[in-house]
């Protein structure tokens, strides 16, 4: 059995954000999958949301046990084929799973950045990530994938770079996050910040973490990415192994013992200082904000071709933001294919398997010319 070897690409040229600071030396980690062709011209970059990261499919090197966050679409003979395309899986900057972020070592004090990491944006992301396609020989991508805040790079992709991609999958996705996500975000991060362990962001040098904060804000956000009959067919009102109520705190439902299990899971796998980091990232996110406002005079130079997907029950990113983009590429004469699928998972819907979703994908991926 083949596993997926973990790269590494450094950077040592001074790299300036959005916001005006600079990290002077980074790191990217990631993974590719298939074989690059003789043109460099079958090439697809694989965005990743909040939580993910590089390790997009197949098994991993390093843990055995660790399977690609999206390995039933990505694989031979799978969607997005790797006997046809070169793919490509990377994880962000600012994200924890060893590409440079808080945790990181900053080279002037020799210790990790902690609450002095820069905040970043979608559009510094997209432009290491150009940086990563340089150092790799890629000129072109034949596509750009992802969904929710990955579809949002995709789209920056089209945005930042018009000659340097061909395609833009955006997934389950936005082009600018409501007030109610926003508010979602704050309340994720107050938990985390007011943490009594999060030490103003220095937590790691006195060997602890906000481990409370950090569940507590997972638990937020895994609600908001299942639909309400999702939630109810699964759960219901059902009690966790006991004939009646406790009358008192302890866990009753089953809900309840789900949610506490995510956000403790999750709490000893990523870093609370990542998840600050990146739900600014979300909050950022609006190409239109330099336009007036107006979606379609920010999409006036893009050149790619689209293909926008989204899910009914998806309340987080609900079906009328993927409209609202279709109808601004529309406006701009560009080349859209739309498809909105039924669904009672939300949110998660494009993380998971689905015959006339995965369809949609392999038949779109197979009509691309390499």
């Amino acid at each position: 059995m083949k596993y997926i070897e973990e790269k590494i690409a450094k950077f040592s040229e001074p790299f300036r954000l959005t916001s005006g600071t600079y990290l002077n030396e980074f790191q990217l980690v990631y993974e590719t999958y298939g074989v690059l062709n003789n043109q460099h011209s079958n090439a697809i970059l694989i965005c990743h949301a909040l939580n993910a990261s590089h390790h997009v499919a197949g098994i991993s090197e390093k843990n055995h046990k660790d399977i690609g966050w999206w390995d039933n679409m990505v694989g031979s003979g799978k969607p997005i084929d790797t006997d046809k395309f070169f793919v490509i899986g990377i994880n962000n900057l600012g994200s924890c799973f060893g590409s440079t972020g808080p945790a990181s070592i900053d080279p002037k004090k020799q210790k990790p950045y902690g609450s002095g990491f820069p905040v970043l944006t979608v559009e510094d992301w997209v432009r290491s990530q150009a940086l990563l396609a340089d150092y790799l020989g890629i000129e072109k991508f034949s596509a750009v994938v992802g969904g929710s805040l990955g579809g949002m790079q995709a789209l920056q992709w089209s945005i930042s770079f018009p000659d340097r991609i061909d395609h833009a999958v955006i997934i389950a996705s936005t082009a600018r996050l409501t007030a109610q996500n926003i508010a979602f975000n704050e309340i994720a991060r107050r938990a985390i910040i007011t943490d009594p362990l999060f030490c103003g962001g220095d937590y790691y040098s006195k060997n602890t973490y906000p481990k409370v904060g950090l569940s507590i804000a997972r638990m937020l956000a895994h609600i908001t990415y299942i639909s309400q009959d999702g939630m109810t067919q699964r759960f219901g009102r059902n009690l966790q192994s006991k004939e009646t109520y406790s009358f008192s705190y302890d866990i009753d439902f089953q809900i309840e013992s789900y949610l506490r299990y995510q956000g403790e899971k999750f709490s000893h796998s990523f870093d609370a200082n990542s998840y600050l980091l990146i739900t600014r990232v979300l909050d950022y996110f609006d190409p239109a904000e330099n336009h007036d406002g107006n979606l379609t005079k920010a999409l006036a130079d893009v050149d790619a071709k689209y293909l926008l997907i989204s899910f009914t029950s998806d309340w987080r990113f609900p079906p009328s933001h993927s409209h609202e983009l279709v109808s601004a590429l529309l406006e701009n004469e560009l080349d859209v294919t739309y498809t909105e699928i039924k669904s009672e998972n939300g949110h998660d819907s494009f993380l998971l398997k689905d015959d006339e979703y995965h369809q949609i994908i392999k038949s779109y991926f197979k009509q691309i010319t390499i």
